[in-house]
């Protein structure tokens, strides 16, 4: 089925430049959207549970009003939510939900609780989302570069019967038309979001790098000789792929290399591979993912803190930070306290 897009000519600002929109939360996600729509002539406050928090007093510094969630509810006619997921649910519960008007818009950039059913709006409110594919710093270089990043847009309800259209309007104030905005759902956006996450991007590629740096080791390799093949080049391959797909990155690679990559990587990566993500993407779909994280999350996350330290003490994370010193143009980064 083919995708909608949509780019500045039917993703038309007018609709938001008439509203009020609260962003609630000013983390890397908030200050993005704040910053680019207030540069878009949008009338934009602040939500925050504090003006004395670090992100309260880095609103304040960027010059916006910013007031307490329920007041800054009252106060909007949009209100986009941009606190993480395991947050949302009881600042919604007890400072957005109880001040929404009929008519309002509520938005997320992640469809995790309103799709589980975390957070329930009242049937007489827009429900959207604009999901930058993006992180927050790339969303306001991009825009202060005259750009954007592309964006998803779905609907979840629409009361007014304006909801996309106002959704759309939201998005190109952050400037995801000029890059485009594609048609989602909010079930597509937040199934194929987990999956990637955890079977790719994060849990996927950390686990490969992981397995490939103690494979070399145990075998009688320098750890450092481990770290440059299994985790420093990584971001060399991604660049080839994220510029040209697969095809231009083994273009560029030596024929050594893309032989191998055809010989051998299907021989590790094997159908027990597939057959393992497709028991993740189940427990996505039914929603045993959401509970499992709500539950940890209830429970003052003692696994996640626990595996958090575990991780970092890994063997590939204490050569690397070694290795990270010596490598001064890559800005390196040490978030150990």
């Amino acid at each position: 089925m083919a995708i909608k897009v949509h780019y500045e000519k039917t993703a038309r600002i007018d609709a938001v430049r008439t509203s009020t929109v609260a962003v609630i939360g000013f983390g890397s996600q908030g200050h993005a959207h704040a910053l680019n729509l207030r540069d878009s002539k949008v009338k934009v406050i602040i939500g925050n549970h504090s003006k004395t928090s670090a992100n309260g007093k880095l609103a304040l510094k960027h010059g916006f009003e910013v007031l307490p969630v329920d007041e800054a509810v009252k106060k909007a006619d949009v209100v986009m939510c941009l606190v993480p997921d395991e947050f949302l649910p009881k600042v919604y519960e007890e400072d957005i939900a109880p001040n929404l008007r009929p008519g309002m818009m509520l938005m997320v950039a992640h469809g995790f609780n309103i799709h589980f059913g975390f957070v329930k709006p009242p049937k007489d409110v827009d429900v959207t989302m604009i999901a930058p594919k993006g992180p927050g710093h790339t969303v306001r270089s991009e825009y202060e570069k005259g750009g954007g990043v592309p964006c998803l847009v779905a609907v979840a309800q629409n009361a007014t019967g304006k909801a996309l259209q106002r959704a759309l309007a939201y998005g190109a104030g952050i400037g995801g038309a000029k890059a485009g905005i594609i048609e989602t759902t909010f079930k597509d956006e937040t199934e194929t979001d987990l999956f990637g996450e955890q079977t790719v991007l994060c849990g996927g590629l950390t686990s490969l790098v992981k397995s490939g740096f103690e494979t070399l080791v145990e075998a009688g390799y320098p750890p450092e000789m481990a770290y440059f093949e299994c985790m420093h080049e990584v971001k060399l391959i991604v660049d080839l792929m994220y510029q040209g797909g697969m095809s231009y990155m083994r273009y560029s690679i030596s024929n050594t290399a893309e032989y191998g990559d055809y010989a051998v990587g299907p021989k590790v990566i094997t159908p027990a591979v597939k057959k393992a993500m497709k028991a993740a993407l189940k427990d996505i779909q039914t929603g045993k993912f959401a509970k499992e994280f709500r539950a940890e999350c209830a429970a003052g996350k003692p696994n996640m803190e626990r595996l958090r330290k575990s991780e970092a003490q890994h063997p590939v994370e204490e050569v690397g930070r070694k290795l990270r010193k010596m490598m001064r143009w890559i800005d390196a980064k040490d978030i150990r306290k």
